[in-house]
């Protein structure tokens, strides 16, 4: 999907790692969300609530997601899951733009 329609945008953008990762939140109809983001090259740790859906639209890095010890290569148009309650770390190669969805 390359768009969203019917949606709720929060103007103001979530900001991390000293502007290297911002995103912005959008809200559908039926209450889910996701986020809408953009990284810098850099190396940056996550911490999660609820399990999510990390899809990079155009960029590349590595993930080292929980419970494993190998990096994993990510690039245009692919995604990885993450476990609720965990942390993962991404190395981030090229400037990359992505879409985390919320699951509950």
């Amino acid at each position: 999907m390359s768009e969203f329609t019917n949606v709720t945008i929060v103007k103001k953008a979530n900001v991390y790692f000293g502007g290297n990762v911002s995103s912005r939140t959008i809200t559908f109809a039926d209450g889910s969300s996701k986020t809408l983001g953009f990284m810098l090259p850099g190396e940056y740790t996550f911490n999660t609530g609820a399990p999510e859906i990390m899809e990079i639209i155009a960029g590349d890095l590595e993930v080292l997601l929980p419970g494993t010890e190998q990096w994993q290569t990510i690039k245009d148009g692919e995604a990885f899951d993450v476990p609720g309650n965990s942390a993962f770390t991404m190395k981030v190669k090229a400037p990359s733009d992505y879409c985390c969805s919320f699951i509950k």
